[in-house]
């Protein structure tokens, strides 16, 4: 049996839910998914189901399809503990990424998100680019980031300089260094596990997600494996995202490592990852300045100064372009799509007319 307010349930999930009731569904958390199938939390326990057949045939778009996290409206089977999702509703927050490869999807990776741990290793695999960019999906997910510098005790002479150097582009936003192996850090993550909040754990592959997931659940929940020693790169060891209780009652989303980060939709997420070049931006003389060599660039000037980095302007521009493509093959396959289904539409409106004639 599944409290289903210990799991996330609020009054307006509740309020939505209300329609479906009346139709004799009932009500649960997405905690698996893998190959179409998704195990579910109801409150009579764990069920396993599949999609009716509207997602089926009426989903055009992977985010039109349940992800680990959503809350849905499920039929149950009598006697066995089967069903089918019939519905998902409405979302508070989705930490989402373009799928890999050349296709414009979008790529939901955890819905109904109220923290997520953006972890990255203490090790010669820092990147503060690839943080910006975390911190750009997550600031767009709806929900709070906080960044954790998983394996503390591998480099303690360097921890306050990491930590340092991860604050100056992660601004306003926590950063927690930690380790599984002498505990530190862990009290400051703890404040965290609310009971009924969710927390998604976002990261590389070898950043220690696993390990970190085991320490919180009390448990070996999940397989660990080193990174290798040649480049410093992780092995994938949790291979499907699943919603995991802890048991002080909060709730864990863990999720298979990134090696490929690609951005969705971010303009908010812009604003708010890079608040210190946007506020100089709104000095410059012009306002379509491109912060090249532009007269009165108040951004080349704080360059200049030593206020601003010229590395993370860059990696500013370059997200900018990127997100600029997506939104034009967005704009494209949208277009693309609507033609598709008027000329869908107006064939069967054409083949119903043939019929009535004859």
């Amino acid at each position: 049996m599944k409290n289903l307010e210990k799991i996330g349930l609020t009054k307006e999930l509740k309020s939505h839910f209300n329609e479906y009731r009346k139709k004799g569904l009932s009500l649960g958390r997405v905690a698996l998914e893998h190959k179409k199938s998704f195990r579910v939390w109801l409150e009579k326990g764990d069920y396993l189901c599949t999609l009716a057949g509207k997602f089926t045939f009426g989903a055009s778009v992977r985010e039109d399809l349940p992800a680990v996290g959503d809350w849905v409206a499920v039929k149950t089977f009598p006697g066995e503990p089967l069903g089918t999702i019939q519905a998902i509703l409405p979302r508070k927050s989705k930490f989402s990424r373009k799928t890999a490869g050349l296709v414009i999807e979008e790529q939901i990776v955890a819905s109904n998100v109220d923290t997520v741990f953006l972890i990255s290793s203490l090790n010669d695999d820092l990147n503060l680019r690839r943080i910006e960019r975390y911190l750009l999906l997550a600031w767009e997910s709806g929900a709070n980031p906080v960044v954790v510098l998983s394996k503390s005790d591998l480099v303690p002479s360097t921890v306050d300089t990491k930590i340092s150097e991860v604050s100056s582009v992660a601004l306003g936003v926590p950063v927690i260094a930690v380790s599984v192996y002498d505990q530190t850090g862990m009290e400051e993550l703890s404040k965290y596990l609310i009971p009924g909040k969710t927390i998604a754990l976002i990261g590389s592959s070898g950043v220690g997600k696993s390990s970190l997931v085991n320490y919180l659940a009390g448990y070996e929940k999940q397989q660990v494996k080193d990174i290798r020693e040649n480049d410093h790169k992780g092995k994938h060891t949790t291979t499907h995202r699943e919603l995991i209780q802890l048991e002080g009652e909060a709730l864990l989303i863990d999720t298979p490592g990134m090696r490929e980060i690609q951005l969705w939709t971010g303009e908010e997420g812009v604003s708010e990852s890079f608040p210190d070049i946007e506020e100089y931006a709104c000095a410059c003389k012009f306002r379509d300045c491109r912060h090249v060599n532009e007269p009165g660039c108040a951004v080349r000037k704080a360059i200049s100064e030593g206020i601003l980095d010229e590395k993370r302007l860059n990696n500013y521009n370059k997200l900018l372009k990127e997100l600029a493509f997506i939104n034009r093959k967005i704009d494209s396959k949208s277009q693309a799509d609507m033609k598709r289904t008027w000329k869908n539409t107006n064939k069967e409106l054409r083949r119903k007319a043939k019929f009535k004639g004859k």
